[in-house]
């Protein structure tokens, strides 16, 4: 067949022109056998490949001479194999059915819920359909000594002098505590109230006192878990840089929730010249809180009458949340003297009537001045006549050994009149620009 391919007739053909020719051929054969094998070679492990590289290759059993394992996909270094991850689109649909079996087995739990809530609804129908109508609640007076409520009352006339509208103001909170206990007791619908206050006045004039009472009275009456007080001012809730201000706000609310949370002049927050004040931030933090969570935190705020008035006009959200504002009058001279009272016998200390005299005169002086703190003027107060009364007592008895150097358990409760004779002169005969430290 070659033969006629190359247009050569063997019967033309002489011996030596054939071999000629069969040669011939058979170096082209070989020439392109040697030509696959060489393209073959292209596709197989290069020399640079090592030793034990091949070994593995050939140890795999793999009859294909291209070596599938170099084709297999081994991951790279390319940042994007994540891509490409076996079982990725498998790990998706797994997590889509879990998503939808939680927002099933919600939807399950408030329908669960909801059926409850109207079993429940029911059996107080029926049950205040069969109460009779004489049925008796027990009275308030029961209520009130059971809860402990008359106690704190009475440990609230006890400790405040005066007052008379705030104490009354809280015995009528107290009243709507009572009453709404006893009729969910008789299955009556009941609402929270709103519990949250503001307190107005000078400096001393009770407000953390009463707020004290109100949490344990709170705390009584099952409002409130714990019934604890957390003080609060400005810089206790507000930042001063971006993103400082809501973690501290949150910070105090998390520590007074179960109880009162007080604002102590808390006009501060909010700084009407500039538009840009972090303390913005804090009361909208606060008002939705009350909002909110009324039924486990209490609010209160305090400070002077004229600028809590016209914070409440900055903030009319604010006012319209709170639901009892209680203002606290200045104590009179006589009250005063009265509370100086409260204080040494809870110190153990005697005053006799001479003494109080002359406290009553420094007191009245005392008030003509600025900067006038009613109850904490009355403290400070106090603390001098102690420590004139001891420096007096040591004088006599350890420098001029009076009695031997023993002195008697009268001398170490006695403050007698000289001993508030030192503050009245300190007034009378201090420079004006020096008497208000008097």
């Amino acid at each position: 067949k070659n033969w006629k391919l190359q247009g050569v007739k063997k019967k033309n053909l002489s011996k030596s022109t054939f071999i000629f020719h069969v040669m011939k051929f058979s170096i082209l054969s070989v020439l392109t056998f040697a030509a696959l094998v060489s393209s073959a070679n292209g596709f197989a492990p290069t020399a640079s490949l090592s030793k034990a590289t091949a070994t593995s290759l050939q140890m795999g059993g793999n009859p294909n001479p291209f070596g599938t394992k170099s084709l297999e996909f081994t991951g790279g270094s390319d940042p994007n194999n994540a891509n490409h991850k076996k079982g990725n689109l498998e790990e998706r649909l797994k997590e889509a059915d879990t998503e939808r079996r939680k927002a099933r087995e919600a939807a399950e739990a408030r329908e669960r819920a909801a059926e409850i809530a109207r079993e429940e609804r029911l059996k107080k129908i029926a049950y205040m359909n069969d109460m009779p109508d004489d049925k008796a609640a027990g009275t308030v007076d029961e209520f009130m000594f059971k809860e402990g409520v008359n106690d704190q009352l009475e440990k609230l006339d006890h400790d405040l002098v005066g007052l008379k509208a705030v104490k009354k103001r809280v015995k009528e909170i107290a009243a709507l505590l009572v009453l709404d206990k006893m009729r969910r007791k008789l299955g009556f619908e009941t609402g929270v109230p709103s519990l949250h206050m503001s307190f107005t006045g000078a400096p001393g004039t009770g407000k953390t006192t009463v707020a004290v009472r109100m949490g344990q009275i709170l705390a009584k009456m099952g409002y409130a878990r714990s019934g604890h007080v957390v003080i609060a001012t400005r810089d206790d809730l507000v930042g001063q840089y971006v993103g400082h201000t809501a973690p501290k706000t949150k910070e105090m609310i998390k520590k007074a929730f179960g109880g009162v949370l007080l604002v102590d002049e808390a006009y501060y927050l909010y700084n009407a010249a500039n538009d840009r004040d972090y303390g913005q931030e804090s009361i909208e933090i606060l008002l939705n809180v009350m909002e909110n969570n009324k039924d486990d935190l209490v609010v209160a705020v305090a400070g002077y009458k004229d600028r809590m008035d016209k914070f409440f006009s900055y903030i009319p959200g604010m006012s319209s949340r709170i639901g009892n504002h209680i203002d606290f009058p200045n104590y009179s001279s006589n009250e005063l003297v009265d509370i100086a009272s409260v204080m040494a016998r809870d110190l153990e200390y005697e005053i006799n009537e001479e003494a109080y005299g002359v406290f009553q005169q420094y007191i009245d002086e005392r008030m003509k001045l600025p900067y006038f703190s009613n109850a904490r003027t009355v403290r400070n107060a106090m603390d001098r006549a102690r420590m004139n009364s001891a420096i007096r007592t040591f004088e006599r008895f350890a420098i001029q050994g009076e009695n031997g150097g023993e002195c008697t358990i009268d001398d170490l409760k006695r403050i007698g009149p000289e001993d508030f004779q030192v503050l009245l002169d300190d007034i009378t005969s201090a420079d004006a620009d020096k008497k208000i430290f008097s």
